[in-house]
């Protein structure tokens, strides 16, 4: 190769390198921020309330969550009757709008109104995935393109959010938890893993458990937002989470349908 064609092809190759690293540098930060917005949307939650999946809890799930006019109105009222999906949902949701009414993120009406929650099965719509047994979280994140999922915990950072599986099973044997990951932190008996959601006895609230509790865990952290789009495409149910209310899967399926 010619010097003044090799100058040019290095030059291009240098600028190139740049670009792509203000480009990771940009990723990582804005990664990041919708981590700390995820936790300031949470603190903004009320705290206390009682732990429920009644039907009437569905129903203050459903008037919280107020979507009117093309716009989110996010407001939980006395008595605070809720359950972890729900509650985690709530912020997302919080989240989203946030990120609108700050000008960073654009979406149709068709795809808000897909975020409403409604009455649906596990795996119908986005509400019906995100409340499914299972992955539901992560395997949104993952069909639509949100951002990535992750089972090891050194990865984990305050604001991801967090689906605990206390035993072994997925799917229709399961104990799950849907949190919001906020640290870890070591006592005298050992580590213990510290999160936010509504918890059994207490409601709304942070809460830690030793990690030898947990049998195993996904995490999903909110990269793309804007990829809610996506929505219009994927299948109006997810057979996947649809059949987890009925049949036994194991931890290894919930990886590989979400990506990890």
């Amino acid at each position: 190769m010619p010097k003044t064609e090799f100058a040019v092809y290095s030059r291009a190759m240098r600028r190139l390198v740049t670009l792509l690293s203000v480009c990771f540098v940009a990723n990582t930060a804005s990664a990041g921020g919708l981590n700390s917005l995820i936790l300031e949307q949470m603190e903004k939650m009320p705290s206390g309330g009682k732990y429920s999946v009644s039907h009437f809890a569905k129903i203050k799930l459903q008037s919280a969550a107020h979507f009117e006019s093309g716009k989110f109105f996010v407001i939980p009222t006395q008595p605070y009757v809720s359950f972890c999906s729900g509650a985690t949902y709530l912020v997302f949701i919080k989240t989203i709008e946030e990120l609108r009414d700050r000008g960073q993120l654009q979406l149709d009406f068709a795809t808000l109104n897909q975020l409403i929650i409604r009455d649906q099965h596990d795996g119908e719509g986005v509400w019906g995935r995100w409340n499914a047994n299972g992955p539901g979280t992560a395997r949104l994140f993952y069909e639509l393109g949100l951002g990535h999922n992750f089972a090891d915990f050194s990865q984990a950072q305050p604001g991801d959010f967090m689906k605990i599986f206390w035993n072994n099973n997925v799917g229709k044997r399961e104990s799950g938890h849907s949190v919001i990951f906020l640290g870890t932190s070591q006592h005298p008996d050992g580590e213990y893993v510290r999160f936010w959601s509504s918890n059994i006895g207490m409601g709304y609230g942070e809460k830690e458990v030793p990690r030898t509790k947990i049998a195993n865990a996904i995490f999903s952290r909110l990269e793309t937002p804007a990829n809610l789009v996506r929505i219009h495409n994927a299948p109006a149910t997810d057979n996947y989470l649809g059949s987890l209310l009925r049949k036994k899967s194991n931890f290894a399926e919930a990886r590989q349908k979400c990506g990890i």
